[in-house]
């Protein structure tokens, strides 16, 4: 559903959306506050976009007008944007345990007994990042900007399967930004 809407972007709008991965993904340390705010926008668009189908099932109005579908993702974007912008270690546990449950959504399904697995593995991940600080923010946005670089390059070249390109591409990227950043933020606490 995601993927789809990325390729459903203008040139301009994917450009824009690269630069920001390309920001996050090198310089995620050093910009960390406007890291959290765009990384929790870009969680919060995507779990409501997860979400919508269930909204307009529930509230048919809401799936009959376009500017509900156009504003409510944006909506979540922006409210989970500014609780990422205020609490730095709530937003880098918070980041580690979104990720891992839109991880556990995507490919292993939303039955409870998932979620409930994956929502303790997202709790130890969180708990391991807050008590790791400075190396969490780094991989976190590696691994963000890592995921927005890795939509975009599916978004650009067709041709390559997503089912066996994602998780090596989305890994190999994230490694080096961090490896970028850990290199380049030495001395900078």
């Amino acid at each position: 559903m995601l993927m789809e809407m990325i390729k459903s972007l203008e040139l301009y709008e994917l450009l824009i959306f690269i630069a920001i991965g390309l920001a996050i993904l090198f310089f995620g340390y050093r910009i960390k506050k406007i890291a959290f705010f765009i990384i929790w926008f870009l969680l919060g668009f995507t779990l409501m976009t997860y979400f919508m189908p269930t909204i307009n099932n529930l509230v048919p109005d809401i799936a009959n007008n376009d500017i509900y579908q156009f504003l409510l993702p944006i909506a979540g974007g922006v409210l989970l944007a500014m609780l990422g912008f205020t609490i730095e270690k709530l937003c880098v546990g918070g980041i580690c345990f979104v990720l891992v449950m839109m991880t556990t959504i995507q490919y292993f399904g939303t039955e409870m007994s998932t979620l409930a697995i994956g929502a303790v593995i997202g709790i130890v991940m969180a708990g391991a990042a807050v008590a790791l600080m400075k190396p969490a923010i780094i991989i976190a946005t590696a691994v963000a900007g890592s995921y927005a670089l890795t939509l975009a390059i599916f978004a650009f070249v067709t041709s390559l399967s997503f089912e066996t390109y994602y998780w090596p591409v989305l890994i190999g990227i994230a490694a080096i930004g961090a490896g970028v950043q850990f290199l380049t933020t030495k001395h900078v606490s």
